[in-house]
């Protein structure tokens, strides 16, 4: 029987604020990135960053091969489901290849998932390497449940559907004891956070934690009724335009 490759999921940097590389080495394990340094494929949201991530690993750790011989696929929410067996084609070959996101963790909250199940299917060996999430990351930081909780993405855009989504999950996160976790489009974080405010209890606890693992961090847990108070004193978080996680639990 045919050898297949291995697929390594290569965690990214969640952002790099100071434009050095030294943040690789308090992110990303050495172990992992000398193996990215050994691959010829990889297969990425965006092929420029993706190099642009390659040549900061080189930094630390020269690459196996020159960065121009190095083969870069796209696969992000654009690309299609019946172009993913071809993606995966050179693993069934033999050859390893690694999956990238743009940051963090792949297959998390990111288009890789299909990718990962697929391999599965096709029987090539899938090998999660160590890197930084900042979903649990929040969750850690946080002080919120961290014995159970729930990711739910994006919610609507839509006024009344978020709203009613709101509640919905808040009264999920009361009867369960449970952590509601979200991310927004980074410019709306604004707009997510008045609407959480407006519809969830005083008594709720919210969380927002932006730029995780960046020097320009910012990780805060209050009740709503203490975010509101806090916001008419001080303004709002320094979050706009930044990667945000927004946490809550009811109690």
């Amino acid at each position: 029987m045919k050898q297949t490759g291995t697929l390594f999921l290569l965690p990214n940097t969640l952002g790099n604020n100071n434009d050095t590389a030294d943040i690789l080495q308090h992110i990303i394990p050495d172990a992992v990135q000398h193996r990215t340094t050994g691959l010829r494929y990889l297969i990425a949201e965006n092929a420029k960053t993706a190099r642009a991530h390659l040549k900061l690993v080189a930094n630390r750790h020269p690459l196996q091969t020159t960065l121009q011989e190095i083969r870069i696929s796209e696969l992000n929410i654009n690309t299609p489901a019946n172009a993913l067996d071809a993606l995966l084609e050179p693993l069934l070959n033999g050859e390893d290849a690694g999956l990238i996101s743009e940051a963090g963790v792949p297959a998390v909250a990111d288009p890789g998932a299909a990718l990962v199940r697929l391999a599965h299917q096709r029987g090539i060996k899938v090998r999660p390497l160590v890197g930084p999430s900042s979903l649990l990351l929040a969750v850690m930081g946080s002080g919120l449940n961290g014995q159970s909780f729930a990711f739910h993405g994006y919610l609507p855009t839509d006024a009344a559907q978020r709203a009613k989504r709101i509640k919905e999950l808040e009264e999920r996160s009361r009867k369960e004891k449970q952590t509601q976790l979200f991310i927004e489009t980074p410019y709306r974080n604004a707009a997510f956070l008045e609407a959480l405010l407006q519809h969830c209890h005083p008594s709720t606890s919210a969380c927002i934690a932006t730029d995780l693992t960046l020097d320009s961090e910012s990780l805060q847990t209050r009740t709503v009724a203490e975010w509101k108070k806090h916001i008419s004193q001080c303004g709002q978080p320094d979050f706009h335009k930044k990667p945000t996680v927004f946490l809550f639990l009811a109690v």
